[in-house]
């Protein structure tokens, strides 16, 4: 190992033998990351609470698993991940608070698994802060307890690769290759491409070193997880080649985009940036998104001076590897696409502001502590505004959809039924409804068939107001509902024009 200039090499033996687990000291350095994680356990519920209504994307996974609401259409770039993860209460409770509930619990436990495999690597301090940091973000307190994949992708993220080091420098750790294992699988049960896309140097390295155990560990785990996406792809959608490119076409066509701007815009709190435009948000809300990378660079210097460097980088080129997708081949955003990124960066980030508040002497570590402290306060209450504006927006979003429900309940459109047209899924799950759609990325009937399924169960088209309808419904009666035009097809005994 080589030792940076100024860096005794008595020193860097001692901190690494510090950040070593070793018996009773092993379990109290634990109680800091199982203290963070209650700490954002008890956040997102604060936060987002328990109550807010489920989701369009959630209510795809959910209704997967669930007996009280039809499926929704699965489309071919979503994997099976979250509905598996949800099934142990989505599949015998409709209750959305204790599915909540659920979900902020296991975010918690799979944040302090995920940092304990870090231990060993770094002093527990550093691993508070980096969870500290990635939990704090708005984007993970408000997806924490939601049935969404991409951040069980980054626990993975950080699962796989802080397994990966500790493996890589005690071979005979077998505990640590299972470990490898169970976060590319777990990344890829969540979003198969995603876990593909993390583990690029992970796979890079393993070949340079020659290490056939740790090569075959993440191989083993990309495969346990994705092999069933794979064969979902030859059972629906005709073979691998086929669903991806379906995927890609649901995706509006992967190439070559600039989707940096579209992230910082969605940074204000937009779950779903699609079409990105409007204005971006104020400085203040994206100046972390600038002073993130420039403390991963900083952490790096940090680390190769104190001959850790290996330790650092891997996990920043994990992060760019990551993030890569999102910003430079997709013509849309949306936040939490990036999480798996922010939770690697969190790691150097976290050794360059512990390295800011203790290695300057003099008038200069007042400074830097005092713009260190400054900025943290700053930068928390910028996220908890976003986090809880975010959260009221999607709750009256949500509402809308449950009174949108209601109505069409007092037009006579009970289960079993369906709903088709505007936002038909959402609409559908909150009605007790099937939903279908005889075009675009969610197309999974004809015109034809709704027709006969009108003369069984009740059928209702949603549009906006004044929008037009498709052609099936344009002679239903016409009821407005919240800002929807509703037309109910006519009963099977009722006269049709």
């Amino acid at each position: 190992m080589t030792h940076g200039a100024g860096t005794p090499p008595t020193v860097t033996r001692r901190s690494e033998e510090r950040s070593r687990p070793d018996g009773p000291k092993a379990t109290q350095d634990a109680w800091p990351l199982a203290v963070l994680a209650a700490v954002f356990t008890l956040a997102q519920l604060v936060v987002t609470r328990p109550t807010l209504g489920m989701g369009w994307d959630e209510i795809v996974y959910t209704s997967q698993v669930t007996t009280h609401h039809p499926a929704a259409f699965f489309s071919a770039p979503r994997s099976r991940g979250v509905s598996l993860l949800v099934a142990p209460v989505a599949s015998w409770s409709d209750s959305t608070v204790l599915l909540r509930l659920y979900l902020a619990l296991l975010s918690g436990l799979g944040l302090y698994l995920a940092l304990r495999v870090w231990r060993g690597l770094f002093p527990t301090r550093v691993l508070v802060v980096a969870g500290a940091f990635f939990a704090s973000l708005w984007v993970t307190l408000f997806y924490g307890p939601q049935a969404m994949p991409n951040y069980w992708v980054a626990v993975g993220a950080l699962i796989a690769v802080g397994a990966f080091l500790r493996h890589r420098e005690d071979p005979s750790s077998t505990g640590m290759l299972w470990a490898v294992v169970a976060g590319a699988t777990l990344m890829a049960l969540m979003r198969p491409t995603d876990a593909v896309w993390v583990t690029i140097p992970l796979l890079v390295l393993a070949a340079v070193w020659r290490r056939p155990r740790l090569l075959a560990a993440v191989v083993g785990g990309l495969l346990a997880g994705g092999v069933p996406w794979v064969a979902e792809a030859y059972a629906s959608y005709g073979g691998l080649s086929e669903r991806l490119a379906e995927a890609s076409r649901i995706q509006g066509r992967l190439g070559l985009y600039m989707a940096v701007d579209d992230q910082l815009r969605s940074l204000g709190g937009r779950a779903l940036c699609r079409p990105c435009t409007g204005e971006m948000p104020h400085p203040v809300i994206t100046l972390w998104w600038f002073v993130l990378p420039v403390l991963a660079v900083l952490g790096l210097v940090v680390a190769v001076r104190a001959g850790r460097a290996l330790r650092t980088a891997v996990p920043l080129a994990c992060a760019v590897t990551a993030a890569l997708p999102y910003l430079f081949t997709i013509s849309y955003a949306a936040p939490r696409f990036l999480q798996p990124a922010y939770a690697l960066l969190a790691i150097p980030v976290a050794q360059a502001l512990w390295y800011l508040v203790t290695a300057p002497r003099g008038r200069w570590r007042t400074v830097l502590r005092t713009v260190v402290v400054v900025g943290l306060a700053g930068h928390l209450a910028v996220q908890l505004t976003v986090a809880v504006h975010t959260a009221n927006r999607s709750a009256a979003s949500r509402g809308d959809w449950a009174r949108t429900a209601g109505g069409l309940h007092r037009l006579g459109v009970t289960p079993p039924c369906l709903i088709t047209g505007h936002e038909s899924i959402p609409i559908g799950y909150y009605t007790g409804c099937s939903s279908g759609a005889t075009a675009g990325n969610n197309e999974n009937m004809t015109a034809e068939e709704i027709r006969r399924t009108a003369e069984r169960v009740p059928v209702a088209e949603i549009t906006r107001v004044g929008s037009r309808p498709n052609g099936y419904a344009r002679t239903w009666p016409v009821h407005r509902v919240e800002d929807y035009d509703i037309r109910v097809a006519p009963a099977p005994d009722t006269p049709r024009e």
